[in-house]
């Protein structure tokens, strides 16, 4: 699991963000703080958190202070942040001083969620280890770009495909096109056109169940299970 620390000034806002977190399959909200100093003291304690979501605006530091008193510790944990600030300067010096990514208020789970999926992917790449050529470079560095969810084809609807990726994401274990099927009320066929979508987009992964006789059955997984 990733352990994320939600900061925030405004306890309800943060409990928000915690509860969109959770949602998210391969992370767990390790804490949230109010301030630049909870902040910084969560950071102090074991199990250190992977990544803070972090809010600009606190009442004692800004968050791009904390994050330059984060790094002045040694601290190398990853940050997103997640703030109203939306003048360039700001979002300038987050880039430099080391911010992932920039979250701009208000925004919908849907957000936040891209944001994280797209973290926790760059997460697996990193942790192959190993040597880069140019594309595997590339890849790493564009990770964490994409700000929405891609472009659906022409032919796909959102909510056909928002409905058989949240049964996928759901799920205990891989699932065929038939369950996804009976679980979203759509045909078969329907299920298995936005199945091979979500595999070819890197989101699911196929895998083979071979039975006692006949060709094998194809099964999915939503891919960022932890």
């Amino acid at each position: 699991m990733i352990e994320v620390l939600v900061v925030d000034d405004d306890v309800r806002v943060a409990r928000v963000n915690a509860a969109y977190v959770e949602k998210v399959p391969g992370f767990h909200v390790a804490g949230q703080a109010h301030s630049a100093a909870e902040a910084l003291g969560r950071l102090e304690t074991s199990p250190r958190p992977d990544l803070v979501l972090l809010d600009h605006y606190l009442p004692d530091e800004t968050g791009l202070e904390v994050v330059q008193e984060m790094r002045r510790r040694g601290h190398q944990t990853d940050v997103i942040m997640v703030t109203a600030a939306r003048d360039v300067s700001t979002v300038q010096a987050a880039m430099r001083h080391g911010a992932l990514q920039y979250l701009v208020k208000p925004f919908a789970f849907a957000g936040l969620r891209a944001k994280l999926e797209a973290y926790a992917e760059l997460r697996r790449t990193l942790d192959g280890g190993g040597e880069a050529e140019q594309a595997e470079v590339d890849r790493i560095f564009g990770a964490l770009s994409a700000s929405s969810e891609p472009q659906l084809p022409k032919g796909h609807s959102p909510t056909t495909a928002e409905l058989v990726r949240r049964s996928l994401m759901n799920a205990g274990g891989p699932l065929s096109a038939q369950e996804i099927a009976e679980r979203t009320g759509v045909s078969r066929q329907t299920a298995q056109r936005y199945l091979k979508l979500l595999e070819r987009t890197g989101r699911a992964t196929l895998t083979l169940k071979y039975g006692d006789a006949g060709r094998p059955e194809h099964r999915y997984v939503w891919a960022t299970r932890a």
